[in-house]
Parts: C-alpha cells; structure tokens; sequence
C-alpha cells in the first residue's frame, strides 16, 4: 500500500495568478515548478509561437511531449511528478497509464518513488486485448476491489482518454480513482465551461492536478531569461491572456 505520502517543499519564488474570473492572488510558485518550466523549455517540449491545435484552434503556446527522448529527460521527469504527488499527499495504491503514453510515465514515476522510499506498483492498458498469455488488456499490476488508482497523463485537454480510462479499471477490478495527474494543466473549456481538470474532478469525485498550469508559466516566464534568451515576450504573453480570455475554463 502507497500510504499518505509527506509534502515536499523547497524555495519558493512569488508570482501574481489571475483565476478565469480576473481576480488576481498573490502566490508562492514552489522551486520544483519553477525547474519544471524551465526545464520543458530546455526539452523544446514547450514552445511559443503560432500553432495549430488538433481541434483547429490557433494558439501561442504549444506542449509535445513527445520530445522527451532520453533517459536523462525520463529520469527528470518522473522526478518532477513524484514532487508533484508528493506535495498533494494524495493517497493511492497503484499508478495507472493510459497507452501509450502514460506507460513510460508510470513505469519512471514508480521507479523514481521507490528511490524515495516508496514502493509503488503500476500497471498500463493495451490498446487491443490479448487472447493468448495472460490475456485481457491490462499489463502489470493486477487491480484488486477497493484498491486506489492514481491515474498519470501528459496532458489532458478535454478530458476523452480519461473518460476512455475508467471504464477499463472499473471493468478490472472495482477500484476507487484517487486522482489523475499530468505535466500541465492548459486550463482550457472542457465539454463545458468548466476548465478539463475541474470537470474531471467533479464528475469522477478524484483529485485532479498538474505539475504546472499555463498561469503558471506565462508568469514565470514573461521577461524572464533562459541562457540568454526571453522566452516569453511581453507580446506572446498578452497572447496567451487573449487565448485564455476566449477559450480559458473556469477552475
């Protein structure tokens, strides 16, 4: 069993976030964030400019992680959601990840938290189900009723492939979902006007959370220096609070 599992903090760094209704709070961005950020930058997995969206939306901002790529990468990563977890004392008795790529996630996060201390079993999903060997769907940990999932995306936009994922652990085993965790929380409108994350809390009872919000980024970032280069402009910002202005849901 996970266990309740401790806050993790370290230095903090103080920026102004604005919720989708403009009210402005002064708050602590904790160091692993900040690190995180800067490190998507330095992967080119996070980028500005003029992008394309699947669903045909223009947007300033665009996030691939299909761009990490080492072991290196995978290795920083898993420790940038461990941290994440870790802060949310979320507790759980397995990782999930949805294929494909919540497989790599969940097998680096669970590594990367037995080296903290704590051993976590994981399991992922096929995409079509064996009918030889063991059979079925699921590869890895096998769900036992009552146990708690902690469920791993890279990002999650209007919430599908979630919607997709719980069937097939309740088909398993009847598990209680608690959370769903990804690298960014792009706070866009999901199936309403709720942002993706929030409707996925409320309709599922599960905590929901990511490494970072764009909030979070574009004021990290606005202005701010990366060996020698701003990032992110005055302009890309005001792009990014126009982008979010039309398409930003609420918390």
């Amino acid at each position: 069993m996970a266990g309740r599992y401790g806050l993790v903090g370290a230095g903090r760094w103080a920026v102004l976030t604005a919720d989708f209704s403009g009210d402005v709070r002064k708050r602590q961005l904790e160091a692993y964030k900040q690190a995180f950020i800067e490190f998507m930058v330095r992967s080119n997995v996070l980028t500005f400019g003029d992008f394309t969206t699947k669903s045909g939306r223009q947007t300033p901002f665009f996030i691939n992680t299909g761009r990490y790529r080492t072991g290196e990468q995978m290795n920083k990563l898993a420790g940038f959601y461990a941290d994440a977890i870790l802060a949310r004392d979320v507790e759980f008795d397995f990782l999930f990840g949805p294929a494909y790529k919540g497989i790599p996630l969940v097998v680096a996060i669970s590594m990367e938290l037995d080296h903290r201390g704590h051993s976590v079993p994981f399991c992922f999903n096929r995409k079509e189900a064996k009918d030889h060997g063991e059979g079925g769907t699921l590869v890895g940990h096998k769900p036992a009723s009552d146990e708690r999932v902690l469920i791993v995306e890279d990002v999650t936009t209007a919430g599908t492939s979630i919607r997709e994922t719980v069937p097939v652990l309740k088909s398993a085993a009847n598990v209680s979902l608690a959370g769903l965790v990804v690298s960014v929380d792009r706070m866009e409108k999901g199936t309403g006007e709720h942002n993706a994350l929030t409707e996925l809390h409320n309709e599922f009872q599960m905590q929901t959370f990511a490494i970072v919000t764009i909030v979070e980024i574009a004021e990290y970032l606005r202005g701010r220096r990366l060996d020698g280069q701003v990032v992110l402009t005055d302009q890309l910002y005001e792009s990014i609070q126009a982008y979010r202005a039309q398409y930003g849901g609420v918390s």
